[in-house]
């Protein structure tokens, strides 16, 4: 707890959980985008991904029971039974590749799910299980090695023709199942720092508490709005994780 309470940027990971937490609870999604850059660079991209892993689990409380009530079920199964066997693959990257390009992995990655999401480009996907297995592999493939679970996700969501609130359920429900099957995966291979978990265990009050607000603001046919305030958000993430600002 004291090497926590010594890190130098613990106020910043209190106020990016805080915000990922409202971001996720009225949109679904955006937990990993804007908390990944800004912890990165201060607990480094392992230690970033075991916090959030630790930090997300508050959303199995909170999210999880009315997402999962309104998601489609059989689709969100399907994903992340994929995303689960290709996700170890992921991590094994996340052990083994130097942590500065990564970083800038990380945030291209959210830059481009950024860009993606606002001109409104889209995946469209066939008929059956096939494309649906084939974006849940890839999501565990890229969130095992970046944390990021989701743009692959998001962007193949918006294209689904779903209303928002089913959209926001199947999104929430993913991410939050996917993202507790993370954290054993990441202690097998040995990719768990205690300082990272007890950052991570620290953040889940106000993580937990942003997310309530989120989930109290969420309104249907208010879409544009909190989504505009979504993308805002996560493109500030994406700046202040650059490593050039080290």
């Amino acid at each position: 707890m004291d090497a926590v309470l010594a890190l130098p940027g613990l106020p910043w990971l209190l106020l990016a959980a805080l915000t990922c937490g409202v971001v996720y609870g009225f949109a679904g999604f955006g937990t990993a985008l804007i908390f990944i850059p800004v912890a990165a660079a201060i607990l480094g991209p392992e230690g970033a991904v075991a916090a959030l892993a630790v930090m997300g689990l508050g959303s199995v409380v909170t999210m999880l029971p009315r997402a999962w009530a309104q998601a489609d079920k059989r689709t969100t199964l399907l994903m992340v039974g994929a995303a689960t066997v290709t996700m170890p693959a992921g991590i094994w990257m996340l052990a083994h590749v130097d942590p500065t390009p990564l970083r800038w992995a990380m945030c291209l990655l959210i830059a481009g799910t950024l860009v993606a999401t606002v001109a409104g480009w889209t995946i469209r996907l066939g008929a059956g299980m096939g494309p649906r297995l084939g974006v849940g592999a890839v999501a565990g493939v890229l969130g095992g090695a970046t944390g990021l679970l989701g743009p692959v996700v998001i962007v193949t969501a918006l294209a689904s023709g779903d209303r928002a609130v089913r959209m926001r359920a199947n999104l929430a429900s993913f991410l939050t199942i996917l993202n507790a099957a993370l954290l054993p995966m990441l202690w097998v291979q040995g990719v768990l720092d205690r300082t990272a978990l007890v950052a991570g265990a620290v953040l889940i009050g106000p993580y937990v508490g942003g997310t309530m607000i989120g989930m109290a603001l969420f309104r249907p046919g208010a879409e544009r709005v909190y989504r505009g305030i979504a993308y805002a958000v996560v493109g500030a993430a994406v700046v202040a994780g650059l490593p050039l600002l080290d």
